[in-house]
C-alpha cells in the first residue's frame, strides 16, 4: 500500500497541506500570463503547452484538496474547526480552476484580443495574478501564527498581508470596469459571439481575484477565533 506523503506532514502540522496546495494554486495561476502571450502571438502550439501546464498544475491542486478532505484530522488541538480549515482550501482551490477555465477558452476558441485592449488584459491579468501570490503570503504566515498561539504580533501581521489583499482586489475591480467599458466602445466592430467570450474572459479572470480576497476574508475568520 502507498503511503501518502502528507499523512505525516498532518502530524506535525494541520497547516502546512493548506500552505502546500496554495502554493501549487498560485503555480497554476502564474502561467496564465504567459499562455494568454502566446496565444496573442497566435504561437498556439506553446499556448497548448501551457494550457497543458496549466491543466497538470491544477490537478496537482485537486488532489492535495482531496487528500487534505481526507486527512485532516477530525480533532484539533487548535482554536479553530476543521470544517473552517476545509471551506479555507475549497475557497483557495477555486482560484486554480478559474486559471484552468481561461486557458482551455481561449485555446479552445484560439480566442486573440482586440489589439487596442491588449495592454489592458495583460495589465488586468498581472494584477489578478499579484492578487493571489499576496493571498499565498498570507496563508504562508498561517503555521506561525499557531505555532505562537495566535500571538497578537503575528495575528497583526498577517492582518496586514490581508489588508494588502484587499487592497490589490479592489485595483483589479477599477481595471475590470476600465476594461468592460473599452470593450464596449469596440463592441459595434467584432463579431457578437467573439463579444460575449471576450466578456466571459473578463469575468473569469476577475474572479481569480475574488476568489483570492474571499480566501483572505476566511483566513481573518480564523485568525479572529
Amino acid at each position: 500500500m502507498v503511503k501518502n506523503p502528507l499523512v505525516d506532514v498532518f502530524a506535525s502540522s494541520p497547516v502546512r497541506p493548506i500552505q502546500k496546495h496554495m502554493e501549487k494554486v498560485q503555480e497554476t495561476v502564474a502561467i496564465l500570463p504567459k499562455f494568454m502571450k502566446a496565444g496573442q502571438k497566435g504561437d498556439w502550439k506553446k499556448a497548448e503547452e501551457l494550457q497543458k501546464s496549466i491543466s497538470a498544475a491544477e490537478r496537482e491542486a485537486d488532489k492535495l484538496k482531496n487528500s487534505v478532505r481526507s486527512h485532516l484530522p477530525k480533532r484539533l488541538f487548535m482554536p479553530v474547526s476543521r470544517s473552517d480549515l476545509l471551506e479555507l482550501v475549497t475557497i483557495q482551490d477555486r482560484i486554480a480552476n478559474c486559471a484552468k477555465d481561461v486557458a482551455g477558452l481561449m485555446l479552445g476558441r484560439k480566442m486573440s484580443l482586440p489589439e487596442k485592449l491588449e495592454t489592458q488584459f495583460e495589465e488586468y491579468t498581472a494584477a489578478c495574478v499579484d492578487v493571489s501570490a499576496q493571498t499565498l503570503k498570507a496563508i504562508n504566515e498561517l503555521d506561525e501564527v499557531f505555532e505562537v498561539g495566535f500571538s497578537r504580533r503575528e495575528v497583526k501581521s498577517v492582518e496586514s498581508l490581508i489588508k494588502e489583499i484587499d487592497k490589490l482586489e479592489k485595483r483589479t475591480d477599477k481595471q475590470q470596469i476600465k476594461l468592460r467599458r473599452a470593450l464596449f466602445k469596440l463592441e459595434a466592430n467584432l463579431p457578437p459571439v467573439e463579444v460575449m467570450f471576450l466578456y466571459k474572459i473578463i469575468e473569469l479572470i476577475g474572479d481569480i481575484a475574488d476568489y483570492g480576497e474571499r480566501t483572505g476574508n476566511r483566513l481573518q475568520i480564523l485568525i479572529s477565533t
